[in-house]
């Protein structure tokens, strides 16, 4: 089948609908069905059905089966033999509670290491992927929150990229802590309020203070699992 309307990602209807003309239409699927899955449109654990998205982005198999496959990859998407793709289940509260302990005992370390080693290029980066300049872009607030959830990942990961440990920035990746930790609650204020921590911790790093990016980072952190444990209420 022919892909019809193909469509750019920053176009996406998440609340259902065609995917319009773009470079790559695998992409922009892939973003469709992320978006969807960060907003809790594809709620936790339920069934994602290839037929289903064919008929709602008016698509082939082809790059619904790519997409899923690569969201697969993340740890969104589960895949059983012969029965199909489901979304990944809901993070538990234990897990969640070991997630931010390991955040919490990696990530401000790995910032007070980062700021030892910032230069120019390494902070126009930080700026650039923390989401600040991009903070108000977009009236489709499931957009916003989806983008800002990779953003938010790769925001991280480039610090402890900057923290040069490896194996520090694998461990984090591997665990996907950013996309399981966003999907337990689509709301403004966590997007917001990260943003302003953020802010602080790109200046600690601006001013090159160890000790001011391990205290911003810890904040931050801690800040957001605060926000997050509503989600358990």
């Amino acid at each position: 089948m022919q892909a019809i309307n193909l469509l750019n990602a920053h176009d996406t209807n998440l609340g259902g609908g065609r995917i319009q003309r773009s470079s790559s239409l695998v992409e922009d699927v892939y973003e469709a069905i992320f978006a969807q899955l960060m907003s809790l449109k594809i709620a936790p654990g339920s069934r994602v059905t290839v037929d289903s998205l064919v008929k709602e982005f008016n698509v082939s198999h082809t790059p619904i089966r790519e997409a899923l496959g690569r969201l697969e990859g993340e740890g969104l998407v589960l895949k059983t033999h012969l029965i199909g793709y489901r979304a990944a289940p809901q993070i538990t509260k234990r897990r969640f509670d070991e997630l931010y302990e390991l955040r919490l005992l990696l990530e401000p370390h790995g910032a007070a290491k980062a700021a030892v080693l910032m230069d120019e290029v390494k902070l126009a980066q930080l700026q650039k992927s923390a989401g600040v300049m991009a903070r108000h872009e977009g009236k489709d607030e499931r957009l916003r929150y989806s983008n800002f959830a990779r953003q938010d990942a790769i925001f991280h990961d480039k610090v402890m990229e900057f923290a040069n440990n490896e194996l520090v920035r694998e461990t984090l990746a591997h665990q996907h802590t950013h996309f399981h930790i966003f999907r337990l609650m689509f709301h403004s204020r966590v997007t917001e309020e990260a943003l302003d921590e953020h802010e602080a911790i790109l200046a600690a790093f601006a001013a090159a203070d160890p000790a001011a990016a391990e205290q911003a980072m810890r904040r931050h952190i801690e800040h957001s699992r605060d926000r997050l444990l509503l989600a358990f209420d």
